[in-house]
C-alpha cells in the first residue's frame, strides 16, 4: 500500500508483524510507556477493547500484533493524531479490525455504549498543576499535562464502559499510586495487579530510565563511562552554564539555535548473548 506521509512525518518500523506507525516528530511522539503498557495488558482473541487517548494509534497496533483482538478502537480527541493513526491502521492493513474516533474521553460515555469493551487500556496525561514544565506546543502539553481531561475522567469512564468482568489497564507515574488506587475503588474497580518499573534495581521506581556512556566533547578524547546526568553537569561546567537541578528546562523549550559544540555518548551494553543487527530505541531523540 502507498505510504501517505504529509511533510516532517515519518514512518517507524514496530517491530512486530512488519507493522508500521505515522509519527510527526515535531509533535507527541509514542515513548517506552505506551510499548509497556501494551505488553501489560492481558487481552484475548474474542475481546473488544478501547484505548482511550490513542494519540498515533500505537496500542492497538500493538495490541492487535500481540493478541489479535476481535476489534479494537482508539479514542483521540487531537484530530491531527487521530488522522496519524487512521493512515497508519490502513497503511498496516488494519482497517477491519482497529477503527479510529476523534472524540474526548470525558464524553465516552456518550460515544460508546454502557458496557461494551472486555478489554481498555489508557496511557494518560501524567502531570498536574504545575508539577513538571508544560510544553508550549499543545499537542505535547495535552498529552503529558491534565489539560483536557484528569485521572478522575479516565477512571470514570473506563468504569461504565467495561462489561462486567471487563478488565482496565492503566499505565501512570508512581507518585500517584494513592490517588490512583483511591480513584479505582471509588468507581467499583478493584486494583488485582500491579508492576512496577525501576530505572535499577536499587532505585525507585518511576518512568525514567538512565545509562552510562563514555563521552568526547567537541571531538575531543573519550572520557571513562559516567552516568548520563553526571556527564550533564560536567559539559555545563565546561561550557558555563548553569548546573543542573530539580528543575531544569528541557531542550524542545529552548529557542533554536545553530549549534557551537557537540557531544558524542559511547554506550557498552553487556549481553550473555552475540547479538547481530541490533537497533537502539529512542523517545523522542531529536
Amino acid at each position: 500500500m502507498t505510504t501517505n506521509l504529509k511533510p516532517e512525518e515519518r514512518l517507524d518500523d514496530l517491530q512486530i508483524k512488519g507493522f508500521e506507525i505515522i509519527q510527526h516528530p515535531g509533535k507527541f511522539c509514542f515513548g517506552m510507556d505506551a510499548v509497556l503498557l501494551s505488553g501489560f495488558a492481558r487481552a484475548k482473541e474474542n475481546d473488544i477493547c478501547l484505548d482511550m487517548g490513542t494519540g498515533t494509534g500505537i496500542i492497538p497496533i500493538l495490541m492487535e500484533g500481540k493478541y489479535h483482538c476481535a476489534q479494537l478502537t482508539g479514542l483521540e480527541i487531537q484530530e491531527e493524531s487521530a488522522d496519524m493513526a487512521r493512515r497508519s491502521v490502513a497503511l498496516n492493513g488494519l482497517s477491519d479490525k482497529i477503527q479510529i474516533i476523534t472524540g474526548d474521553i470525558k464524553e465516552a460515555d456518550r460515544i460508546f455504549k454502557s458496557a461494551s469493551f472486555d478489554c481498555i487500556t489508557c496511557n494518560p496525561p501524567y502531570m498536574i498543576g504545575q508539577h513538571g514544565i508544560t510544553n508550549p506546543d499543545a499537542p505535547k502539553a495535552i498529552a503529558r499535562h491534565e489539560i483536557l481531561c484528569t485521572l478522575e475522567d479516565v477512571v470514570s469512564q473506563a468504569a461504565k464502559l467495561l462489561k462486567p468482568g471487563g478488565r482496565f489497564y492503566l499505565v501512570h507515574r508512581p507518585f500517584r499510586l494513592a490517588e490512583i488506587i483511591t480513584s479505582l475503588t471509588a468507581h467499583k474497580l478493584e486494583p488485582k495487579r500491579m508492576q512496577l518499573v525501576y530505572p535499577y534495581v536499587d532505585k525507585e521506581p518511576n518512568m525514567l530510565l538512565l545509562d552510562m556512556a563514555e563521552y568526547s566533547f567537541n571531538d575531543g578524547e573519550f572520557y571513562s563511562e559516567d552516568e548520563l546526568l553526571r556527564i550533564d553537569n560536567t559539559v555545563r561546567g565546561m561550557l558555563d552554564l548553569p548546573m543542573r537541578r530539580k528543575e531544569v528546562c528541557q531542550p524542545y523549550l529552548l529557542k533554536a539555535e545553530t549549534p557551537k559544540d557537540f557531544l558524542l555518548l559511547r554506550f557498552r551494553i553487556p549481553s550473555e548473548y552475540a547479538a547481530t543487527n541490533m537497533c537502539l530505541a529512542l523517545e523522542d531523540p531529536e
